[in-house]
């Protein structure tokens, strides 16, 4: 019971991280459930379901189709699907329902490629990681799938990977590409074409750690160098982040975001956390990684100052020192536009 949240929404899970990557790029997306995990993905993880077109469904498994793991039913409708939709790829995100039954994900690639004619791609999520491990799979099969071909440096092209709305809080990438001007957020406002280009990037930026793997990918791969980053710092936050001084600071948020603040804030001592993966190869040594509430709540009171998503207030109802909001649409479905 210890990760049992009490006054917290549940954060975003791995499944809807990986719709998150797949959703503007033109394929046809089939999340692997009965129907609950593609109502919460749709309901409250993908603020986009209601101003971009995408083709994301629900397998709607029934009982004895999961229990017997009849993988031809489910090809079945993904053909159906694939005649009626003018899409480029078919993907196929995991749950707990095909976690649970051990579905061979290569057996229904290779059976889907068959029937539809299509590439498919398929990210065994399990609904019990959170959203930043979705992210990272969904990243890194889409540049191994389609990111084969090095093509010629375009001079100046940045490529963008984690800019999804559950890390930016952004339904669009217009903020990012203010500060990068030749800029393709991948998933975000560009299609397939971008992920088969990818090697044309002069450099990737990272805004993530759902990146850091795709990141390490490319470079091996065509040699691409990368670094971090975090555009997307609302500007309240930013501002009264920088008006500290002499204080001992929290900033929670996911890792890339933390960092990136901490690097504004000047004559503060600064520690950051993060309720999602904590990357050592980029943390400081007071870095924290936070399990649960009660870790949380153990930890508040040694800071002046906490910068996080206003809804970890709840948690530490006494706490007597400054709370700086700092939104995180994957924790609270709180974002920037």
């Amino acid at each position: 019971m210890k990760k049992l949240l009490k006054h917290i929404s549940p954060l975003a899970p791995d499944d809807s991280g990986a719709c998150s990557v797949l959703y503007e790029l033109g394929g046809i997306v089939v999340i692997c459930d009965a129907g609950g995990c593609a109502g919460n993905v749709c309901g409250f993880d993908e603020p986009r379901w209601f101003t971009k077109k995408s083709a994301l469904f629900s397998a709607g498994l029934r009982d004895m189709d999961a229990i017997l793991g009849r993988d031809d039913r489910l090809v079945e409708k993904l053909a159906k699907a694939a005649e009626q939709i003018d899409a480029r790829f078919t993907a196929v995100v995991g749950t707990p329902v095909p976690a649970v039954i051990a579905t061979d994900y290569r057996a229904l690639k290779k059976m889907s490629e068959k029937k539809t004619g299509k590439p498919c791609i398929t990210v065994e999520t399990t609904g019990t990681n959170l959203y930043d491990k979705g992210e990272e799979a969904a990243y890194l099969a889409l540049f191994k799938e389609f990111s084969k071909e090095k093509k010629e440096t375009v001079a100046g092209k940045v490529g963008i990977i984690g800019a999804t709305p559950l890390n930016t809080g952004l339904k669009t990438a217009d903020i990012i590409k203010d500060k990068y001007e030749n800029a393709v957020c991948f998933g975000m406002d560009s299609g397939l074409d971008e992920i088969i280009n990818a090697s044309e990037c002069e450099k990737i930026i990272v805004i993530s750690n759902s990146g850091i793997k795709s990141a390490k990918y490319l470079k091996e791969k065509f040699g691409i160098g990368y670094e971090f980053d975090f555009p997307c710092i609302p500007e309240e936050t930013l501002n009264k982040a920088k008006e500290l001084k002499n204080k001992k600071v929290l900033i929670i948020h996911q890792q890339t975001a933390t960092n990136a603040l901490r690097d504004k804030i000047n004559g503060c001592e600064v520690d950051c956390a993060t309720w999602f993966e904590l990357n050592k190869d980029i943390a400081k040594e007071n870095d924290l990684s936070i399990k649960n509430e009660e870790d949380f709540a153990d930890i508040a009171d040694n800071y002046d100052v906490i910068i996080g998503d206003i809804s970890f207030k709840k948690i530490i109802p006494k706490y007597k020192g400054e709370f700086i909001d700092f939104p995180h649409f994957a924790v609270s479905g709180r974002g920037m536009g």
